[in-house]
C-alpha cells in the first residue's frame, strides 16, 4: 500500500490549488470568448449604422430658413415634428460644423447608450462655453476650463479634483444656517412686493426667483450674499452677473442648438457671448479674490469638515475655485429657478398635495421663522417627493446628449463607437407606458409603500416609473450633476419655508407654462398669490 511521504503533502495541496486556479481561469477564457463570438454574431447580424431612417439635409436647412416649418419654432417642437416622421430612431444631418447626430425617443434605449459612454463621458451641446475657454480666452483658463464644456481627461482631471468636496454629504449641512438667512429675505421680498388686496405679486415674479436662486448659490459658489434680494438689489456688479447669467442661457439656445455660422466667421450673436462669457468671468474673479483676501486677512482656525466649499476649492488651487464658482453659477440658477416655479405651479394646481406637505413642514419648522437642522431635514420624504414629481410633471431639458465610446446594438442596428446620441425624452412625462395616471401629479410615486400599506392595499396601483432612464434631471453616471445635493438642498429649504409661510395658489392659464431654450424656462407671468399661513 502507498503511504504520502509527509514533506510531499504541502507540495501536492499547491499542485493541487495550482491545478483548480488553472481550470478556472481556462473557464473564465472560455467564457469570455464565448461572449465575445456572440456579440461579434449578434453585431454581424444586426442591420447597419446608415440602414437608420435620416432626415435630409434639404429638408432639415429649408425648414429652418424664413418660411420653413421650423423657423423660429423651439427645439422640442422641432425634435417633435421629426419624430413623429421618422420614428424614435433616426439621424440628424450635420451642418455648419456639427457632425451627424442619431436621436433616440425611446427610453429603452438609454440604458445601452449610458453603458458605452465609458470612463469619460463626452456630453455636447456647450462649444461656444468651450470655444470661449479654450481659445479665447486661454490665456486666463490655461487648461483649468471646468466641468461645463470640457470632455475626456480634461474634464476627469476636474471633477476628480472637486468630487471630493462638491458631492460630499457633510457638504450641505455646513449652509443650513446662511441658506435659512437667504430664504427668510426672500419670504418677506413677497410680503413687500405683493398686491395688499388681492395678495398677487407682479407678472415679473420670475425676476425675483432668480434673483433668489443666484442669492441661493452666491452663498456657497462665492462665500458672500449678494444682497440681490433687498439690501443691495441695484449693485452694478451683482447685478452685472445677474443679467449676464439670464442673457446666456436665452442666446445659447440659438447659438448650441440651431445653426449658425459663428464656426467659421464672428457673427454678431457670437460676440455678444464672448462678451457674456467675459462679464461672468470678471466678475467672478473679482469675488473669489475678495473671498480669498478676506480669509487672508481673516484666518479660519475652522477644522476642516467647518470650512466652507470655496475655502475647500482653494486649498485645491485658486484657478479651480474660480472656474468652479463659475460653473455653478451659469449651470445653478435659471434651472434651479425653473425646477421652483414647476413645483409651485404643481402646488397651487393640487392643493391637497400643497396642504399634505404643510402638515410635514410643520413638523420641521414648528413657527414661521424656525431654524432648519440636519436632524429635521433628514425626515422630509413627502417634500423630496414633491419636488421630483415636479421635475416629471415639467421637465428641466428635453434631452440628454453622449458619445457612445465603443459599439453597441440598438433597435437591431450598429451604433459604431464615437457616435453623437441625443436621447430626447419629449412626451415621456405625460405617458403612461412610462408612468401610470401621468397627467395626474402624484408625489406618491416617490414614496417607499410601508408593510402595512402593502399588506392593507392601500396603494392597489403601483405609481412607479417602468423604466427608470425615462427620470434623469441630474444625469447618470461619471457626469451626473456635481452640485446635485447643493441644489436639492437649496429647493427643500426654499419650498420648505415658502409652504410654511403661504399658501401658494395660480389662478391663470397654464396651458404651455414654459418655453424650450437650452433648458426649459417659465414663459408665462407667475403672478402667485401668496396668503399668509395662519398659525
Amino acid at each position: 500500500m502507498f503511504v504520502q511521504h509527509a514533506k510531499f503533502r504541502p507540495l501536492i495541496r499547491v499542485t493541487a490549488i495550482q491545478q483548480r486556479q488553472q481550470t478556472s481561469a481556462a473557464s473564465v477564457n472560455v467564457a469570455e470568448t464565448e461572449a465575445t463570438e456572440s456579440k461579434r454574431v449578434e453585431w454581424d447580424e444586426a442591420r447597419p449604422y446608415k440602414a437608420i431612417p435620416k432626415v435630409s439635409l434639404a429638408y432639415f436647412v429649408g425648414n429652418m430658413l424664413p418660411g420653413g416649418k421650423y423657423y423660429k419654432k423651439e427645439f422640442d417642437s422641432i425634435m417633435g415634428d421629426l419624430t413623429k416622421r421618422k420614428g424614435t430612431l433616426y439621424r440628424l444631418p450635420g451642418i455648419m460644423g456639427k457632425d451627424e447626430m442619431l436621436v433616440s425617443n425611446d427610453a429603452s434605449h438609454f440604458e445601452r447608450v449610458f453603458r458605452v459612454e465609458g470612463p469619460w463621458p463626452e456630453r455636447q451641446g456647450s462649444a461656444i462655453v468651450d470655444y470661449h475657454r479654450n481659445k479665447y480666452q486661454k490665456d486666463f483658463y490655461q487648461g483649468v476650463e471646468g466641468l461645463i464644456a470640457t470632455q475626456a481627461e480634461v474634464w476627469s482631471k476636474f471633477r476628480s479634483a472637486v468630487n471630493p468636496v462638491m458631492m460630499q454629504p457633510k457638504t450641505v449641512r455646513l449652509y443650513y444656517q446662511k441658506m435659512s438667512n437667504v430664504n427668510k429675505e426672500f419670504i418677506q421680498r413677497i410680503r413687500d412686493i405683493r398686491d395688499s388686496t388681492t395678495f398677487e405679486v407682479p407678472d415679473t415674479f420670475e425676476e425675483e426667483i432668480n434673483r433668489w436662486t443666484l442669492e441661493s448659490v452666491s452663498v456657497i459658489a462665492l462665500d458672500k450674499q449678494l444682497g440681490l434680494i433687498n439690501t443691495n438689489r441695484d449693485n452694478p456688479r451683482a447685478k452685472l452677473l445677474f443679467e449676464n447669467l439670464t442673457d446666456f442661457f436665452a442666446l445659447a439656445a440659438d447659438i448650441e442648438i440651431k445653426p449658425s455660422l459663428w464656426r467659421y466667421i464672428p457673427t454678431p450673436g457670437f460676440k455678444k457671448m464672448m462678451r457674456i462669457l467675459d462679464n461672468i468671468q470678471e466678475v467672478t474673479v473679482s469675488y473669489v479674490n475678495e473671498a480669498l483676501e478676506r480669509l487672508e486677512r481673516e484666518p479660519s482656525n475652522k477644522p476642516e469638515h467647518e470650512q466652507s466649499v470655496l475655502e475647500k476649492l482653494l486649498k485645491i488651487d485658486k484657478k479651480v475655485a474660480t472656474v468652479m464658482a463659475m460653473d455653478m453659477l451659469m449651470a445653478g440658477v435659471d434651472t434651479t429657478t425653473t425646477t421652483f416655479t414647476g413645483v409651485l405651479l404643481c402646488l397651487a394646481q393640487n392643493p391637497e398635495k400643497q396642504a399634505k406637505l404643510r402638515e410635514e413642514v410643520l413638523r420641521v419648522l414648528p413657527n414661521k421663522d424656525s431654524d432648519f437642522t440636519e436632524a429635521s431635514m433628514k425626515n422630509v420624504p413627502y417634500l423630496r417627493a414633491c419636488i421630483k414629481e415636479a421635475l416629471r410633471f415639467y421637465p428641466l431639458t428635453s434631452g440628454n446628449i453622449r458619445v457612445t465610446k465603443s459599439d453597441v446594438i440598438i433597435d437591431g442596428y450598429q451604433i459604431p463607437k464615437e457616435t453623437a446620441v441625443i436621447m430626447s425624452f419629449l412626451g415621456f412625462n405625460k405617458d403612461d407606458s412610462l408612468y401610470p395616471r401621468s397627467k395626474e401629479y402624484l408625489p406618491e410615486r416617490w414614496l417607499r409603500q410601508s408593510k402595512t400599506e402593502a399588506t392593507e392595499g392601500k396603494c392597489p396601483v403601483d405609481l412607479k416609473t417602468t423604466n427608470p432612464f425615462s427620470y434623469l434631471p441630474f444625469g447618470f453616471g461619471p457626469r451626473m450633476c456635481v452640485g446635485k445635493r447643493i441644489v436639492e438642498m437649496e429647493l427643500e429649504l426654499g419650498i420648505a419655508r415658502l409652504i410654511r409661510n403661504y399658501n401658494v395658489e395660480y389662478n391663470y392659464s397654464m396651458e404651455k407654462p414654459f418655453k424650450n431654450l437650452l433648458i426649459n424656462v417659465p414663459c408665462i407671468p407667475l403672478k402667485f398669490k401668496f396668503t399668509d399661513v395662519e398659525n
